[in-house]
């Protein structure tokens, strides 16, 4: 698949992600309004009636990543029914385009203040039973619990398209992240919430 900033240079590559944005069909107010009421849904939720996962469990960052992607993507399948659902299959987004599967999105969440992260196999060619890296991808950063009695968070939101060939895999052999430039991070992200 061809990807929309060939033919850009690096300094072009805002005003191809906000055109790709425009043609999208989920509006960045209505992104951030799906995060932001995901989050407080998740803060809001009780385990067994009675542990509260906001002050009593207090979750690690990656099950409050798996939490909010998770809740993200089903509740825009909950608004939009005809039109979005949840992945079902290896092959699928995070969440599905029906009526045109170009506009899927993938989900990355992260308690970094700015970065997003994918495994090491984001670095690798993608064999035809698993989804594309290259895709439309709405990132999402939130703080994690401390010792205050102050809730998280969420730090920032952002929504764009990344290529599979902008992730970049830990130079060890050992190293299991893959990671993005600042240049991607920055010009294929747009910001939709956040500083």
């Amino acid at each position: 698949m061809k990807s929309p900033y060939d033919g850009y240079s690096i300094d072009q590559w805002t005003k191809v992600t906000e055109k790709l944005i425009e043609k999208h069909p989920l509006k960045p107010d209505f992104l951030v309004h799906v995060v932001l009421s995901s989050w407080d849904a998740i803060l809001k939720t009780k385990i067994a009636d009675k542990i509260s996962i906001a002050y009593d469990v207090k979750p690690k960052p990656q099950i409050m990543g798996f939490f909010l992607h998770e809740v993200v993507a089903h509740t825009i399948q909950m608004h939009l029914p005809s039109e979005w659902r949840k992945e079902l299959s290896a092959s699928d987004k995070d969440v599905v385009c029906i009526n045109n599967p170009e506009y899927s999105v993938e989900i990355k969440t992260s308690s970094n203040k700015n970065k997003i992260f994918g495994n090491r196999s984001y670095t690798q060619e993608t064999s035809s039973e698993k989804k594309s890296k290259s895709s439309y991808y709405l990132a999402i950063n939130f703080e994690q619990f401390d010792e205050t009695h102050e809730l998280p968070k969420i730090r920032l939101i952002r929504f764009g398209w990344i290529d599979h060939e902008d992730w970049m895999g830990q130079a060890a052999a050992s190293g299991q992240q893959a990671r993005l430039s600042t240049d991607v991070e920055t010009k294929k992200l747009l910001t939709i919430y956040g500083p």
